[in-house]
């Protein structure tokens, strides 16, 4: 019978506004790998945050080796035994390997200098455990990806750990890079180690987990054996319920000109040979999980990041867009989901925020700001977009979450460009103020806008778009369009990885 490690029992956890995790339960044996897998948000990071102390349960209780504990702190986590390896390596590229794995628990000489020598022989005993070849004495940046998660993997067997978390560690991986992972991940839970492994990726638990776990929602759906679980299956418990979706009725124009093409778009790893047209009035959704280039795919078309290769046409204009200022000028907008890093000047007024992408608007005599005419401008964007503000000179960074995002809207508006593309445009907004977005992006489209619309949320994908591309690792992998738009299609082709490059129409 198998030895149970870690068990969770009825775990909640709220924060303002979101009940993020509601009664949900988990359990781990000893020499286990243990997937977690659901839709983006359905609460899978959340609940590992809990474990390892990151987030306080609300409600709930923890067992580990049947005892109960009381996590409190990563501190504690990472003492029991437990320990997360992020999507997001949690490392510092100017230190050494070895310095890396132990900080904070470095080994010191005379005088509290370092014992560089103590720590390179110790790491250097954790690669040899893991038969993997790493230097533990060069600086951590100059690791590829890969390389770089085995030395997360080595820092958590530094902490004698019992259980590993692991959140989506194929996801920038090569597929010889991700043999190897699970060369080590086999040999881990030979060893009885217990392992929680988070992916997008289905048609990889087969090779590496003996459960599975799907979360939906912030709940528990259901655990399953791996050897007969059915891809399908794991798919329609991930999605589950019958969505009711009050579909826009507003339908693209037919024989509408192309608005924006691209062509053979390669950008880095996570953009490869992506062909789509966008036309007039049309909503393009694009789909996919975490790490499928769909912003990356975005920031390409604007210029943000450099193009390896490709075309971009505006209007059947070939463009050579290199900068964000070069797709402006052409008439590409584009909203980050980074709202606060790419979106805002924090520090200056919501006024000057709305109107800086279309300065010129509002020059008199080619020279003067005019500050009539920007309040002017503000107060329209203040009533079509219900933005909450005391005064149109009231700094950015007062405002909250839901109204920054109204504020980069009206920027982009208030410029007047053809083509928008729209990236998770609702993220931090609430429900009523999701669907005045929802009816802005209609109405826009109505006005012969081309929006391309990126989301991680699938109704909201499924409500406004006319047509929808989805993306798995950087390619198109399907396209589906008016009523054939639901989410069991697009989940599929989601998680689809073996791709094939679609061009849409």
């Amino acid at each position: 019978m198998a030895q149970e490690l870690i068990r969770m029992e009825h775990i909640s956890k709220s924060f303002p506004g979101v009940k993020a995790l509601s009664d949900v339960s988990f359990q781990l044996n000893a020499g286990e790998v243990h997937a977690l897998v659901g839709e983006n948000g359905a609460g899978k990071s959340t609940l590992m945050k809990v474990l390892t102390g990151v987030y306080a349960k609300d409600e709930g209780r923890i067992f580990l080796h049947g005892k109960e504990v009381d996590i409190r702190g990563v501190r504690d986590s990472q003492r029991l035994g437990i320990v997360m390896i992020h999507q997001e390596l949690n490392l510092m590229n100017h230190l050494t390997v070895a310095q890396n794995i132990f900080i904070g628990r470095e080994e010191r000489r005379a005088l509290f200098f370092l014992n560089d020598a103590a720590l390179n022989r110790r790491a250097r005993e954790l690669f040899e455990r893991l038969r993997v070849d790493i230097d533990p004495t060069v600086p951590v940046g100059s690791l590829t990806v890969a390389k770089q998660q085995m030395v997360e993997i080595a820092k958590a067997l530094s902490y004698n750990s019992e259980v590993l978390i692991m959140d989506e560690p194929t996801a920038a991986l090569t597929d010889n890079e991700i043999e190897d992972l699970f060369r080590v991940i086999r040999m881990l839970r030979a060893e009885g180690k217990g392992i929680i492994h988070i992916s997008h990726r289905l048609e990889e638990l087969k090779q590496i987990s003996d459960r599975i776990t799907v979360m939906r929602d912030g709940g528990y759906v259901a655990t399953v054996d791996t050897a007969q679980a059915q891809t399908n299956q794991i798919i329609s418990m991930m999605v589950g319920r019958e969505i009711f979706i009050t579909r826009s009725e507003r339908a693209a124009p037919q024989n509408a000109p192309v608005a924006l093409e691209v062509k053979n778009l390669n950008a880095g790893r996570m953009v490869r040979d992506v062909s789509f047209k966008v036309h007039k009035g049309e909503i393009l959704g694009i789909a996919g999980l975490v790490g499928a280039g769909r912003t990356e795919t975005a920031r390409a078309i604007f210029g943000a990041d450099p193009l390896e290769s490709g075309e971009i046409f505006v209007h059947g204009q070939r463009l050579n867009i290199r900068t964000p200022k070069d797709a402006v000028r052409a008439g590409i907008a584009y909203l980050s989901e980074d709202r606060k890093r790419y979106g805002l000047m924090l520090g200056l007024s919501v006024q000057t925020n709305t109107s800086i992408a279309a300065m010129k608007r509002f020059l008199r005599a080619g020279f003067f700001l005019s500050d009539a005419r920007e309040e002017q401008n503000m107060r329209k964007m203040i009533d079509e977009l219900s933005i909450k503000t005391p005064s149109t000179h009231q700094l950015t960074r007062f405002l909250s979450g839901g109204n920054q995002q109204k504020v980069v809207l009206a920027k982009w508006l208030t410029r007047n460009c053809d083509v928008l593309i729209f990236d998770e445009p609702t993220r931090g907004i609430d429900v009523g103020a999701k669907n005045e977005i929802y009816k802005l992006l209609d109405r826009l489209a109505a006005e012969g806008k081309a929006i391309i619309m990126i989301s991680s949320e699938l109704p909201e994908i499924i409500r406004v778009s006319n047509r929808v591309v989805v993306m798995c690792e950087g390619r198109i992998t399907g396209e589906v369009k008016g009523d054939e738009i639901d989410q069991t299609t697009i989940m599929r082709y989601a998680t689809m990885r073996e791709a094939q490059a679609i061009g849409g129409e």
